[in-house]
């Protein structure tokens, strides 16, 4: 029970990685910035009444699955998803789209999964990876953050797609079923970019888009007084994990958005979309430099160390130049 033509593709985000690997099996390649950017993966959310692993809830994607579905509808691609309610039943779905030849993308908890160094596993269930095969017991798989492809056991791979916690994957998978003759990109790239505008600029709430920067900032600069110094320095960590470990691509998805926007411009011959491109990169580069000076503090090093209304400062700086180029972005006239 095997796929025997899947080819892996390392990447440096996992949902967007599953997205192009199963797109380009199927026969519509697709980068993984492209797919990113048609399905409005860039977001910003920070949730101080949701703790996961008992921080404070930060998230620099769209929730699990958005991308994927989005690209699909986008591009016209006939896919089928489903959830589960036992790993049984999981497991025999999961076994019977093998046997149709289907390589299967799958939600899991990255804690589970006994291929990853155990450096890297740690509860956050929103992984993506991708079951092509089955051989003497055991599951191909092909993990787009790893350089080649690894294996699992059924028994293991099922703890991985029921884990508890925020979110539980509930044994979520989804594959393709039939790939369009022909992909109007143009039409999909517009629809992500207008999306994503409308994501970090519109949410009324202050926990979401752009608002959301300017709340985090404002919680760090009172991590020294509402906070002991060793949850203080935890919940930098966290912020730090999720935008430089989970923000796979670097700087919070900021890189890679960066090299949807320049793909997108070379495809539309849009030399604004170009332009966006560099000045997001050197956001990125701010917020890399806000994550160089949060793990400085986290770890309480000598020398440069900044303060966390230094630190809070450095966020509101990403948090205002975001603004305005989303502002600008969603003014554009196509």
């Amino acid at each position: 029970m095997s796929t025997n033509n899947f080819v892996h593709k390392q990447h440096a985000h996992c949902e967007s990685g599953v997205t192009a690997n199963l797109l380009t099996h199927h026969g519509l390649p697709i980068s993984e910035p492209l797919a990113f950017g048609i399905g409005a993966g860039l977001f910003f959310a920070h949730i101080p009444f949701v703790k996961v692993s008992g921080t404070p809830g930060t998230t620099f994607r769209t929730w699990p699955g958005a991308i994927f579905k989005r690209v699909a509808e986008r591009l016209e691609v006939k896919v089928h998803t489903e959830k589960f309610s036992n790993p049984q039943k999981a497991n025999a779905a999961l076994d019977m789209a093998l046997e149709a030849g289907k390589p299967v993308g799958m939600l899991s908890s990255v804690f589970y999964l006994p291929y990853l160094p155990e450096a890297f596993r740690f509860h956050f269930n929103a992984h993506n990876l991708i079951a092509y095969g089955k051989e003497n017991g055991l599951y191909n798989i092909s993990d787009p953050i790893l350089e080649d492809v690894a294996t699992i056991d059924p028994e293991d791979l099922a703890k991985a797609r029921f884990a508890k916690g925020t979110p539980e994957p509930k044994g979520f998978m989804y594959y393709i079923n039939d790939i369009p003759k022909s992909v109007d990109f143009n039409k999909a790239i517009k629809a992500g970019i207008k999306q994503t505008c409308f994501f970090m600029l519109s949410p009324p709430l202050p926990w979401f888009g752009n608002k959301a920067i300017g709340l985090l900032a404002k919680k760090i600069k009172g991590y020294p007084t509402k906070l002991t110094p060793r949850k203080a320095s935890l919940y930098l960590g966290n912020i730090i994990r999720m935008q430089e470990e989970i923000g796979t691509g670097g700087a919070g998805f900021r890189y890679l958005y960066a090299a949807f926007l320049q793909e997108a411009s070379e495809m539309m011959k849009r030399d604004d979309l170009a332009q966006f491109s560099t000045e997001l990169t050197k956001i990125g580069d701010d917020w890399r430099n806000f994550a160089y000076y949060a793990a400085r503090q986290m770890k309480n090093r000598s020398g440069d160390i900044v303060s966390y209304d230094e630190l809070s400062d450095l966020l509101n700086v990403c948090g205002t130049k975001e603004k305005d180029l989303f502002q600008r972005m969603q003014k554009i006239k196509w």
